[in-house]
């Protein structure tokens, strides 16, 4: 039987390991029968080690840790208290994506969509002319700054929310395309055209091909024989690349795993951080580079860099994303630089009512749609696994969920508006700001994401982690940027990192 043996390891962490062996003959312990056994129906178990760490991520240990304002609440919000919350373990880029990962992206467009569909790529572009000021003569960024050599490895901005987002998914086929073509599973198809793209979806669905290598396929144990196409199963596609939640990037940006000590069976956190750094300013305290600024920010008014001969931050406006001091997760410019789209939806937190594991606001449910035999729809012009929202009929029953939509959860449904029985507010976008009076007393709608952390033109407050923004999700501007995040499954912690077999019980976190 054919075996996918090629699985690499990625710096100190070893990548998901599948190896199916006809030679294997574990026994089921719930009916004594063979795993991986063509002669008694080919059930297969696949023997897993562990999540192969995805280009450009680096490993975020989970935790708990006190999520919200540390720093005085200057602008009298008061939208964000301190509260006790958990973050699973996730993936995050070491980086900010640059332009140059961002032109990769936009590359690819064109050659697969650019000649049937150009307006995916005008869609995708980032927004240049937010260089543009009233008062100051910003062109030359404007023609230069994301096409240009000098600035490729500089955050990429007048990016939106959405189209960040699109980023990511783009991100994810491609990353789940090259681990197939490594494995041998397919050949590299340079002429994939409009619908005929790798879609992730849309090949675990059997909805694309691709060029199959035949002499490498997965052997099919069931009955019939023959090949098969990788499955989830398998552990061999990860998972998708999307933005950050907001609770996932401040517990990123803190890196408090540089503040904990052991105690007892638990670990505690010593020091409340302020910034990404100990401490409680802006310069590096070590003597060989005392002073120097540890983040890309404005120093104050009229002061973006410093002055010729001592720059402060050694940049005018954004700085390579790689120039500053990382935190103690391995993260750089979690603070300065650009702030970051995370995938929140903004609303002022000044109660307890968000969960305390894996905190999150913009859940909107969808499912696969199906056609009128109960299959998986037929991908549409791109390539692309249709999806949309659960109906009321889909959640009937349950407890957890009774509807598609939760953005507004607990925040003043209009159901509880005095509107509730007017006949001319039927439109949901209108009930929206309705609720809300979005331009007349406030700008929060549904649109509104959370942007995390300061940028190059914000001073020092905005570095804190705890404090928090917002920004409509169809507009960019030239300091907000974003980084990719992916879910980490499985164990929370990577190989060579275990617990005492005793405490633990034995099992996958056994020494």
């Amino acid at each position: 039987m054919k075996s996918l043996s090629n699985l690499k390891y990625v710096g100190m962490i070893a990548s998901a390991a599948i190896v199916l062996s006809s030679c294997t003959k574990e026994v089921s312990r719930t009916t004594g029968w063979n795993y991986n056994d063509p002669n008694n129906g080919g059930y297969e178990k696949i023997p897993y080690i562990e999540q192969e760490t995805g280009p450009g991520l680096v490993l975020i240990e989970g935790g708990t840790f006190t999520m919200g304002r540390v720093e005085q609440e200057v602008n009298y919000n008061w939208d964000n208290i301190p509260r006790r919350v958990t973050v699973s373990s996730f993936y995050m880029d070491e980086t900010e994506v640059t332009n140059l990962d961002y032109r990769e992206y936009l590359y690819w467009l064109t050659r697969v969509f650019g000649e049937d569909y150009p307006e995916v790529v005008k869609k995708a572009k980032p927004d240049t002319l937010v260089w543009r000021s009233k008062l100051a003569f910003n062109e030359p960024y404007v023609e230069y700054y994301f096409r240009h050599p000098a600035y490729q490895d500089y955050p990429v901005v007048g990016v939106n929310w959405l189209q960040a987002s699109d980023y990511c998914a783009w991100r994810t086929d491609r990353v789940n395309e090259t681990i197939l073509i490594r494995e041998g599973v397919l050949f590299v198809n340079p002429n994939q055209v409009a619908e005929d793209n790798f879609n992730t979806e849309a090949y675990l669905e059997g909805q694309y091909e691709g060029l199959i290598n035949e002499k490498s396929q997965l052997e099919n144990l069931g009955p019939g024989g023959g090949y098969r196409r990788v499955r989830v199963e398998d552990g061999i596609l990860l998972p998708k690349y999307r933005l950050p939640t907001e609770a996932e990037w401040e517990y990123a940006a803190l890196s408090l795993i540089g503040n904990t000590d052991p105690e007892t069976d638990r670990e505690i956190v010593k020091q409340r951080r302020l910034y990404p750094w100990n401490g409680h300013i802006a310069r590096n305290p070590y003597d060989d580079w005392k002073g120097d600024f540890l983040a890309n920010f404005r120093r104050g008014r009229g002061d973006m860099m410093g002055a010729a001969g001592r720059l402060n931050d050694q940049a005018d406006i954004t700085a390579p994303v790689f120039n500053y001091w990382p935190n103690d997760y391995g993260l750089y410019c979690m603070a300065g630089n650009v702030a970051e789209w995370t995938m929140d939806l903004y609303r002022p937190l000044n109660t307890l009512d968000n969960d305390e594991f894996r905190p999150h606001r913009g859940n909107v449910f969808k499912k696969k749609l199906l056609d009128q035999e109960g299959n998986v729809a037929e991908k549409d012009s791109l390539g692309r696994i249709i999806t949309v929202n659960v109906t009321e009929d889909d959640a009937l029953g349950r407890r957890n969920y009774k509807k598609s939509d939760y953005r507004d959860y607990l925040d003043g449904d209009f159901e509880s508006s005095v509107y509730y029985n007017d006949p001319s507010y039927t439109d949901p976008l209108k009930q929206n700001e309705l609720m809300y009076e979005f331009g007349i007393v406030s700008l929060i709608n549904n649109k509104a994401r959370v942007v995390k952390g300061g940028s190059w033109k914000d001073p020092a407050y905005w570095l804190v982690p705890g404090t928090r923004r917002f920004h409509d999700e169809t507009l960019a501007t030239d300091w907000i940027g974003f980084r990719c995040c992916m879910d980490r499954l499985g164990s929370p912690v990577g190989l060579g990192k275990g617990y005492d077999r005793k405490r633990m019980g034995g099992g996958q976190y056994a020494k």
